[in-house]
């Protein structure tokens, strides 16, 4: 069971103080965070992608390189990379490169987001959107795993004899998981690649998720890829923890109320008890989180979202702080009960390993005329 936090990297005003941080702060507070989060003992980071204010969260290949550099344990991950407007051919050489700068510490975790008008910011059409996931994914495949593509679609120019470069690690791609709320093409996705799902569980309720999550489920298992209770599962989830549970309560409710995505709207005990979001005791959270199991069963990665809202980074790492106190606990009730034939989460070692071992996926090839010739060379031949 992998647990690990997620930032979705939004700069938002301390309702409590007034103050907006700076995108440098931000940024920089996010370096601090992942940090921290290995400190603990967590076993993921990961990053959302947005290029809109107030979010700092663009370019997360550099942020989770930058991280990767400072960190030696943790799993650098996406919560999401942008399959619909991100042009697979730069996902399958930005993330390869991750893959060899952090020696396989990294997978991804693509999605369709939840900004409308980043599609014309790319140039595309977001009356495509699952279309353009679906496409999109499927050349992303073929990138990783074959060594020259020929290939044409309907949302890119075609390729002719490319090969994506550095190959994949090892001859493994990173593992990926197709993230979603409310889409059950998504969900269908995951299950017909084999790869992994993961319902991001922080704005629905219970039996919401356990139906996008048992569709999964049941076409994991049409498609050949083993029983339904060994899908990959993974579940998103929001706390905020202090020792004394009410406590919690009073210090949380301003940014609750303040929030950009659910402020405004139904009160903090309405949406604790409707949704996943716990605000209380780290026994609390401890008790809630190991009941996701009972609606979803046996599942690999939980992630939570801990730094939104405008709280303060001091707080945010005092939030981790109590984490890792319960951190043996929830490890240790994740795995009571568990099914010997319950796979783990995926790594770079247990994919390798899958496939027979680790390979040299170099392509070694000459220089071609357009890029290993100087240019004065060039013109002579042409002339």
């Amino acid at each position: 069971m992998q647990i690990g936090i997620f930032t979705v990297g939004d700069v938002t005003a301390d309702p409590t103080t007034g103050r907006t941080p700076t995108e440098h702060e931000r940024i920089k507070a996010t370096v601090q965070i992942a940090k921290k989060a290995e400190e603990i003992g967590l076993d993921v980071f990961a990053t959302g992608e947005h290029h809109n204010p107030p979010f700092i969260a663009s370019n997360p290949t550099a942020t989770l390189a930058y991280i990767g550099a400072q960190t030696e344990n943790i799993i650098l991950s996406t919560a999401t990379t942008l399959i619909t407007t991100t042009d697979p051919v730069l996902i399958a050489e930005d993330y390869a490169k991750i893959q060899h700068l952090t020696d396989g510490r990294v997978d991804l975790m693509m999605g369709r987001g939840n900004t409308g008008p980043v599609y014309p910011w790319f140039g595309k059409d977001i009356r495509q959107g699952i279309n353009l996931a679906i496409e999109n994914y499927a050349l992303l495949r073929r990138l990783w795993t074959e060594d020259v593509v020929n290939w044409e679609g309907r949302f890119r120019t075609p390729l002719q004899g490319y090969t994506s470069t550095p190959r994949p690690l090892d001859g493994v791609a990173p593992f990926v998981w197709h993230g979603s709320i409310r889409s059950p093409e998504i969900a269908e996705q995951a299950a017909y690649y084999g790869d992994g799902f993961f319902h991001n569980h922080i704005f629905w309720p219970a039996g919401h998720t356990q139906q996008m999550v048992d569709l999964y489920r049941r076409r994991f298992e049409h498609y050949g890829h083993g029983p339904a209770d060994t899908a990959i599962v993974g579940l998103g989830g929001q706390f905020f923890m202090r020792e004394n549970s009410q406590d919690a309560v009073n210090e949380f409710r301003p940014y609750f109320d303040n929030a950009p995505v659910y402020g405004h709207g139904p009160s903090l005990e309405d949406f604790t008890e409707a949704t996943p979001l716990t605000v209380g005791s780290p026994q609390q959270v401890l008790e809630r989180t190991l009941s996701f199991r009972d609606y979803v069963g046996h599942y690999q990665r939980q992630l939570f979202l801990v730094d939104h809202a405008g709280l303060p980074l001091k707080t945010v790492l005092e939030q981790l702080d109590l984490l890792g106190e319960i951190l043996p606990e929830m490890r240790k009730g994740f795995a009571e009960g568990r099914p010997a034939h319950i796979p783990e989460a995926p790594t770079h070692a247990s994919l390798v390993a899958a496939a027979g071992g680790a390979k040299d996926s170099t392509v070694y090839a000459e220089a071609d005329s357009a890029t290993g010739h100087r240019a004065e060379d060039e013109l002579e031949v042409r002339a």
